[in-house]
């Protein structure tokens, strides 16, 4: 069990795939990175099964909403390897209006509730899921309550008005 740097990660990543991985960054240690979508199962796959990466645990799968930019969506992965003790952070950004991306429930199981949830929270599509259906809302709700495209509060609400705090 050895520690691998995160240059040496780099470096390995980048041999391997050039111009599909970018925005590389280091914030407060955590390497992160942006992929590209038709990359990211074999990515994904070449983290898992290289002999030295081994990044064996999917410790989260996730989304956020920039609706300001063209690919708004983007699909972080945090992956954690338990040989090397390290962990790196992945990004993939989507447009709104084809939010697919395949499943790496093929890769772990875990990631099938994980996937489940960032569907019912953003309305990412993950292809190949065995069973990609809403977790925590309603089955009949047709928004997705994560996303930025609606108001912080309520404008109606009445408790929120100046006149009750002396304004």
């Amino acid at each position: 069990m050895g520690k691998i740097s995160n240059q040496h990660l780099i470096e390995k990543l980048t041999a391997k795939y050039g111009e599909q991985i970018s925005a590389i960054s280091e914030p407060y240690g955590l390497l992160t990175f942006e992929a590209t979508r038709p990359v990211i199962s074999e990515l994904l796959a070449f983290l898992k099964n290289d002999e030295e990466l081994k990044f064996n645990y999917l410790t989260d799968i996730t989304a956020i909403h920039y609706p300001e930019k063209e690919n708004a969506l983007g699909v972080i992965y945090h992956l954690h390897s338990f040989y090397n003790n390290v962990r790196i952070r992945i990004k993939v950004f989507l447009p709104v209006s084809d939010p697919t991306i395949p499943t790496a429930s093929v890769l772990w199981d875990g990631a099938n509730w994980m996937e489940r949830e960032t569907f019912d929270f953003f309305g990412i599509q993950f292809t190949g899921h065995p069973d990609l259906r809403r977790i925590l809302n309603v089955d009949d709700m047709t928004v997705f309550p994560m996303r930025r495209e609606y108001p912080l509060e309520d404008p109606n609400r009445v408790d929120k008005k100046d006149y009750f705090f002396g304004r």
